[in-house]
């Protein structure tokens, strides 16, 4: 049983180990949402079992050695419930990669809080870690219902369950007649985007830079625009980019006139797809309308001022500088996060300056030392 006071309020004991943690942390992270995408589409491929066992495997001895112990309590339970499914005693289903994917979340939150000395009281980690630990050792049977009561309490929400009532390879999901499952929808957009950021070795990590950034700006702001929304807009924004040939969106010579008609599409393409699910409406806005400018000289359509939404805005901002970091990398990360600021800070009529300021506000806090 974890301790339940060393999961509400965690303590570090060596900051520095802490980092060595985080950064293993990060280059970990993407792999295990790589194979969870991957059994999601294919629940019976022991050798993806094993792959995603040994990376919490790793993560668990990580936390150890690096002395963060509400690491091991969240990677424990995870791991011992995949253990079972690389034995075959227990099949992977999508309610078990959705738990995956909340515990790597909550892992990565907590490791963020602590490093910033923040509380992770909201994160309801006993209510995490308790229902893991349940599911890690019930009869199989039990398991879709545990799972499925631990991810409501952890997030809100209810998971889409499973066409049974055991954890049976390649269920089918039961077709949602009530209104958008905001916490499965939002994990299938960020699989996209991580599909999205395969193209390219340079792309790797963006859309939680991306998300990260436009999270902040928005919450420095007092929140005006919906996180659900904003992040799914994060995550979709350039997903209709890989309807266009590789060719183009991924060329480092001057655009052709055709290049860029192409690449003016790729905006109304992600936002059709959230157009056509419910509940996403605000979200395909931001889509449709993060290449707009306040001066009517973006695209698709040409929209002005007030006419583009406030997501959009926010979007446009966080992609461009990802964007110019991207670009003057080779400047070492100080050098290019000034020229990225710098750039950003003169693009008065590219940009809404009522996002400006804000946008600045969070890159100071990133720079702080401390």
């Amino acid at each position: 049983m974890a301790d339940l006071l060393a999961l509400l309020q965690p303590r570090v004991s060596d900051r520095e180990s802490l980092q060595e943690f985080i950064e293993a942390l990060e280059d970990l992270a993407p792999g295990i949402e790589r194979d969870v995408a991957a059994l999601r589409k294919s629940p019976a491929d022991r050798a993806l079992i094993a792959s995603l066992f040994r990376a919490l495997h790793t993560i668990k001895g990580d936390a150890a050695l690096c002395k963060v112990d509400v690491g091991v309590m969240i990677c424990h339970p995870i791991e011992s419930l995949l253990s079972r499914c690389r034995d075959g005693e227990v099949a992977f289903s999508e309610l078990l990669a959705e738990l995956v994917l909340l515990a790597l979340d909550r892992l990565e939150l907590t490791v963020e809080a602590l490093a910033t000395g923040r509380t992770v009281a909201h994160l309801k980690l006993p209510e995490l870690v308790g229902g893991m630990e349940g599911m890690a050792t019930a009869p199989t049977h039990e398991i879709p219902a545990l799972a499925t009561r631990a991810i409501e309490v952890v997030t809100g929400f209810k998971p889409v369950q499973a066409g049974s009532d055991t954890l049976s390879a390649g269920a089918a999901l039961i077709p949602r007649t009530a209104p958008a499952d905001i916490s499965v929808d939002l994990q299938f957009f960020r699989s996209l985007a991580l599909q999205f950021e395969l193209r390219s070795p340079t792309f790797q990590g963006r859309t939680d830079r991306i998300l990260r950034l436009a999270q902040d700006t928005n919450a420095i702001a007092g929140t005006p625009v919906d996180a659900n929304q904003l992040e799914a807009a994060v995550y979709l924004h350039d997903v209709g980019m890989m309807f266009a040939p590789e060719s183009v969106w991924l060329k480092v010579g001057k655009l052709s006139d055709v290049d860029k008609r192409q690449l003016h599409e790729h905006p109304g393409l992600a936002a059709g797809l959230l157009e056509r699910m419910p509940g996403w409406a605000a979200a395909a806005k931001m889509v449709a309308q993060h290449h707009e400018m306040p001066d009517g000289g973006g695209y698709p359509a040409g929209l002005k001022g007030e006419s583009i939404s406030p997501g959009a805005k926010i979007l446009a901002i966080v992609d461009a500088f990802e964007a110019v970091m991207q670009k003057h990398s080779h400047r070492g990360q100080t050098r290019s996060l000034v020229r990225a600021i710098a750039e950003i800070n003169a693009c008065d009529k590219q940009f809404a300056s009522e996002w400006i300021g804000q946008f600045n506000a969070v890159i100071r806090k990133m720079v702080e030392p401390g």
